[in-house]
């Protein structure tokens, strides 16, 4: 199957993820029967069920859509989060079914489009959101797919024609290795998702046979000082692209950039942190050489607004400041604790963590204590498994113990109201990929009075 036209229905094992959830709805906008099934009900399923997309929660094949068993019209995307012992999933392969992952679907539907890619273990959700309303407000015809909530849009997909195609390329399972981009980039090449690749080498050289997926005659750009060829980007530094007389006014960036073509002066940028402005200077190096127009470049990043979860603030006065952020890897933590002591100098920090599965807390354990150790104080909630089993001894005191900060505490989520009530911060930052991103809104309703 190498085009996806005479299929009429697409079933998603795992829609609820935000991936997944940009695909339903692509194809829903296509004119396709989309359905699906996830785990459990989540704002991103709440929101596919309010655009008319069934979804189940119980993986038991009676439940599934009539139309969605006829073989001839149907394609099923599965996650490879997905257990091998899923009832659906056992169904739709033991009866032969056309079964796909999502980078492979991902991948037919960019092939033969110009694609722009961004990869990296950190920083291509908010850099591929800022690249695609970039193209967006520089009126390209373009087809996003975001890994994150892009604030502007409310939603993980742009749609705005199909003559270019933005998407995150997806490390976890090797799944960019589906991807044939014009225009890419690396953004980082930390060690992460060690419970598939065993060891970082491996890591690296799958970043390296993804880069070598670039054809002839298209552009590779690398963060500067990664063991890859390509242009470079940086900060202050000697990159091919780079940010140079930086300032901070009100919360907002100033900058220049130097570009391989001169010096192009006065960019402004709203999101804090230098791993943000970085991901500005990536988006911005891939749409120029897309051959975007640089005055309404600069004017498109200018009114950018974030990617929910990503350093959002939640609650901003001076009395209380709180900030929601994804952050599941140590080098992440350490990036939100920079950003926020540039942007609320001298104040205390009460940070509540969520580790996200056991295989990366017990791989990282020592870089996740020096990070968690950087903040005034440090409320811990239990590891959050996602897909794996308990692994002995890998555990949220564990982790605790190793952490050099006086002020630290394991609390339950189901408590976490009242613990941060008590603390009397000034700064709190929500970190982690699990469930307390559901508690997130809960946390502010509670704490606005207080601001």
């Amino acid at each position: 199957m190498q085009d996806l036209n005479h299929i009429q229905n697409i079933y998603f094992i795992g829609i609820g993820g935000i991936g997944m959830s940009a695909l339903a709805r692509y194809f829903k906008f296509q004119g396709k029967n989309v359905a699906g099934y996830d785990k459990t009900s989540t704002s991103l399923t709440r929101m596919l069920e309010a655009e008319d997309i069934v979804v189940v929660y119980d993986e038991k094949m009676k439940l599934v859509p009539a139309e969605f068993t006829d073989k001839e019209n149907t394609l099923v995307v599965y996650t490879p989060a997905v257990p091998a012992a899923h009832e659906q999933l056992v169904y739709f392969k033991n009866n032969n079914f056309n079964l796909k992952k999502r980078a492979a679907v991902l991948g037919l539907i960019s092939k033969g489009k110009t694609t722009l890619a961004v990869a990296g273990t950190h920083g291509k959700t908010t850099t591929t959101a800022i690249l695609g309303h970039l193209l967006k407000e520089t009126n390209a015809k373009v087809t996003g797919f975001l890994g994150g909530i892009s604030e502007d849009i409310q939603s993980n997909l742009i749609l705005k024609g199909d003559e270019v195609i933005v998407v995150e390329a997806d490390e976890f399972d090797r799944s960019f290795l589906h991807l044939s981009p014009n225009i890419a980039a690396v953004t980082s090449m930390d060690a992460d998702h060690l419970d598939i690749y065993g060891k970082k080498e491996e890591l690296e050289n799958t970043f390296r046979q993804f880069a070598r997926r670039v054809p002839e005659n298209g552009t590779l750009f690398v963060k500067n000082g990664l063991p890859l060829n390509g242009i470079t980007f940086g900060i202050e530094d000697n990159a091919d692209y780079s940010a140079q007389n930086i300032k901070i006014e009100n919360g907002t960036y100033h900058f220049d950039l130097k570009t391989p073509n001169g010096v192009i002066e006065d960019f402004k940028f709203n999101l804090p942190g230098k791993h943000n402005l970085l991901n500005a200077i990536t988006a911005l190096a891939m749409a120029i050489q897309y051959g975007s127009s640089i005055p309404r470049l600069a004017r498109a990043l200018y009114s950018f607004k974030g990617v929910k979860r990503r350093f959002s603030y939640k609650i901003k006065s001076d009395k209380l400041v709180l900030i929601d952020d994804y952050a599941h890897h140590p080098a992440e933590i350490a990036a939100v604790n920079q950003a926020i002591r540039e942007m609320h100098p001298g104040k205390k920090v009460l940070a509540v963590f969520q580790p996200h599965l056991f295989s990366r807390t017990k791989d990282f354990v020592d870089d996740f204590a020096e990070s968690l150790s950087l903040f005034d104080e440090l409320m811990l909630l239990d590891i959050y498994p996602a897909r794996e089993l308990p692994i002995e001894g890998v555990t949220s005191s564990w982790l605790l113990e190793k952490i050099q900060n006086s002020n630290k505490k394991l609390i339950q989520i189901e408590n976490i109201i009242e613990e941060i009530k008590s603390s009397n911060p000034e700064v709190v930052v929500l970190m982690g990929a699990g469930s307390i991103g559901e508690e997130v809104e809960s946390v502010k309703n509670a704490l606005q009075d207080e601001a």
